[in-house]
């Protein structure tokens, strides 16, 4: 393991238009929380100003940040250019990296799934650094949506070109795993079988890039993808949105 980065000023964060994880951290702070409040952010993608903590600085909550991803030249690559936005910056094997037991009040899982392997071990590995109470933020690209299948389909070349348009300035495209976790029956199944409550959950559709011809062919090309398929690969969202609660008591039983 590496840490870089160690205390360095954070830049002001602000909101994203979505608003699903921003009210759902507002709330679950409102009800009582301890402050300060110490986050983890898993992947480096994630895009942190979703969550609000702008707003939430400005009201009085301390919040300290941490980051962990694998160690790979593209993950460095990200973090060598965002890394001043943390308090803690962390490299290493997503599924044995060392993390403070029971050391974060909510982990931020951010279109990290998609991309790595051994989803479960790896979401073990969270949840283990999660205070009983905390909560378990999950964005995922959706194995099962028509982008999802694209992804895994597409040449390199096309890959690229989509990755920029989406994401001017950010090194990639990341690898497109997509295990059988990385669906809705698999975080389903996860969280049933860890005994984790599922607060809220959502959809949405993200490939909107600076190109509206290629935003408009992504569309038409998914479209036909979910109705070639009978639906089996849909194309009203490209990724899922959870808020998971870890419980208070590990013996308690999720009916």
């Amino acid at each position: 393991m590496t840490t870089i980065g160690s205390g360095t000023p954070r830049a002001r964060t602000g909101t994203s238009s979505s608003r699903f994880f921003a009210e759902s951290l507002r709330d679950w702070l409102l009800a009582g929380s301890p402050r300060p409040v110490s986050l983890l952010q898993a992947g480096c993608l994630a895009p942190l100003r979703e969550l609000g903590i702008g707003e939430l600085e400005e009201t009085g909550y301390d919040i300290s940040l941490c980051v962990v991803d694998s160690d790979e030249p593209l993950t460095r690559q990200v973090l060598d250019q965002t890394q001043d936005l943390y308090d803690r910056v962390i490299v290493g094997d997503l599924r044995t990296v060392p993390l403070p037991p029971r050391g974060f009040d909510v982990v931020y899982c951010g279109q990290l799934l998609e991309r790595v392997s051994h989803v479960e071990l790896v979401l073990d590995r969270l949840i283990s650094a999660l205070r009983p109470g905390g909560l378990l933020l999950i964005r995922l690209g959706d194995r099962d949506s028509a982008w999802g299948l694209l992804n895994r389909r597409l040449p390199g070349v096309a890959r690229r070109a989509i990755w920029h348009s989406l994401r001017p300035g950010v090194p990639g495209p990341f690898p497109p795993v997509y295990e059988q976790a990385a669906t809705q029956r698999g975080i389903a199944s996860y969280a049933l079988m860890r005994g984790l409550v599922i607060a809220h959950r959502s959809a949405e559709y993200t490939l909107s890039g600076n190109s509206r011809r290629l935003s408009s062919t992504m569309r038409v090309t998914c479209a036909i993808i979910c109705r070639l398929s009978r639906g089996r690969f849909c194309d009203s969202h490209d990724e899922l949105l959870y808020v998971i609660r870890k419980p208070q008591d590990r013996f308690a039983r999720v009916v």
